[in-house]
């Protein structure tokens, strides 16, 4: 019986040996020789084309095939682990015996079955995160996108993808939608360094190309004088994606998301870049999807309110304390991003720019690979964009350079800008946007020890010099002010 149940064991570990010992060689050898050029073939393409792996996995017929395959040599196991314990069990076996065999073999294909099922339904679950966000290029209508799509080489004639990425504050007790998180994502795809430029949410006269229809309707941009503080709220940037669509539906042509195409033409103008591809995130689903990564992680360098109204001077019944590497759950990371009482702009765009780099730090393989089938659910529920479905492998390959890549922010300077003001200076916007595409990254802040003596120990830190980009890494690390709020 122990020799019985050991090769049992080891005909599921390597399928076909049972079968050999059990005297059905050439089945066996048949078997364990295509088991064995399957774990080769897959070490290879996991050490060699890992890249081509992570692009097909956006393909839905290729997820359709996959899943089937993982179906298929899951039952074709568990065929193999059945076949190998009855050609070693002996005729004459007692029936003490055959129910330890029994049960040793029911559990051995439970543990292929179980695996396998969840194989099954994380690639079902993101073939279908596939299909619902993305849309094929043909399928979907955008009045801003790019018209084709090079599949083979995308990236050939374009130096940099500007992403417009959207933060839309819908739910059903609000009406409308207000997009209070605006920000262009610009990546060089040679590389994958990104640069992220945050526009305040309370711009006024927002300008559109001369090209645009809208031109002719706002020619100085989008605003209106001589109007109060609260009336400029309705001709503010945060306002632009449910109010023009409102006033002038079907302008820019047939489009699924025509706030998303006003605002990829108006921005785009404000910074000087053609802005491809939008991506909009539904606020009031965020926290799901960052309870799906399980949390993440940022530095807290002032209290951040959870609610509170400032102009009516009610206080938040809850803060985000100060801290270091404070892990977050969903409910506190969306606080953490939009917390606005005792905050101004400047300081809320440095946090959701810090939840953007905490979310790719948390997107690592193995958290993907482990909780992937509730990060697809939360995807669905919670992302819009006009990018195609042709795209998607060669933005897999791209977001892997970003990953290890510089993610940077453009710093705008409110005053010298007038961002604040009703008539920002947007031609100055255009310059500053510019100028920081051309120079490179400002690496991160790093110690450097100098010589010493036995008297006097000293130790110096050398920092970049002030320019028009910051590392991420320094503006999200902990350092507070101690200026917090009451």
């Amino acid at each position: 019986m122990p020799k019985l149940l050991g090769f049992t064991l080891l005909g599921a570990l390597l399928p076909g040996l049972g079968l050999i010992v059990g005297g059905r060689r050439k089945l066996g050898a048949f078997v364990l020789t295509v088991f064995l050029a399957l774990v080769g073939l897959g070490v290879y393409v996991g050490l060699t084309r890992r890249d081509q792996v992570l692009a097909a996995a956006v393909v839905p017929s290729r997820l359709l095939i996959t899943s089937v395959a993982i179906g298929l040599l899951g039952f074709l196991w568990i065929v193999v682990i059945v076949a190998s314990h009855r050609s070693l069990r002996p005729a004459t076996g007692g029936t003490g015996g055959r129910v330890v065999g029994a049960l040793l073999v029911g559990v051995l294909c439970f543990g292929i079955a179980a695996p396998s099922a969840i194989g099954v339904q994380s690639v079902l679950a993101q073939r279908t995160l596939v299909q619902d966000v993305f849309q094929g290029q043909a399928e979907s209508r955008s009045a801003t996108r790019p018209t084709t799509v090079n599949v083979k080489d995308p990236w050939e004639d374009r130096p940099r993808l500007n992403l417009l990425l959207l933060g839309g504050d819908d739910a059903p007790s609000r009406e409308g939608v207000r997009t209070d998180t605006v920000i262009v994502a610009s990546i060089d795809t040679r590389t994958g360094n990104t640069a992220l430029i945050s526009m305040p949410r309370n711009l006024t006269f927002m300008p559109f190309p001369a090209d645009s229809p809208l031109h002719k309707f706002y020619p100085d941009g989008f605003g209106k004088e001589g109007l109060s503080l609260d009336g400029r709220l309705e001709w503010m940037l945060t306002a632009m994606y449910q109010n023009i669509p409102d006033a002038h539906p079907g302008i820019l042509g047939p489009s699924d998301n025509e706030g998303a195409d006003v605002l990829k033409q108006s921005v785009g103008e404000a910074t000087g870049l053609k802005l491809d591809y939008y991506l909009q995130v539904n606020l009031q689903s965020f926290p799901e999807i960052v309870d799906a990564l399980g949390g993440i992680t940022v530095n807290v360098n002032e209290r951040v309110a959870m609610g509170g109204i400032s102009s009516s001077h009610i206080p938040p019944k809850e803060w985000i304390e100060p801290g270091p590497r404070q892990h977050l759950d969903g409910r506190h990371a969306l606080w953490f991003a939009r917390g606005r009482y005792g905050a101004d702009d400047d300081q809320r765009q440095v946090r959701q720019r810090c939840v953007i780099k905490a979310i790719v730090d948390a997107a690592d393989p193995q958290t993907l690979v482990t909780k992937y089938k509730a990060i697809a659910k939360a995807g669905q529920h919670l992302l819009r964009t006009d990018i195609p479905q042709e795209l998607l492998p060669a933005l897999v390959e791209l977001a892997l350079k970003v990953k290890s890549a510089t993610v940077s922010n453009i710093t705008l300077d409110s005053e010298k800008l007038r961002l604040k003001y009703l008539h920002p200076d947007y031609k100055a916007l255009r310059e500053t946007v510019q100028k920081a595409l051309e120079t490179n990254p400002a690496p991160a802040t790093t110690p450097v020890a100098k010589p010493t003596t036995r008297r006097k120990p000293a130790t110096v830190t050398t920092t970049p010099p002030p320019g028009p980009t910051q590392n991420l890494a320094d503006a999200c690390a902990y350092n507070p002010s101690g200026d917090q709020p009451n």
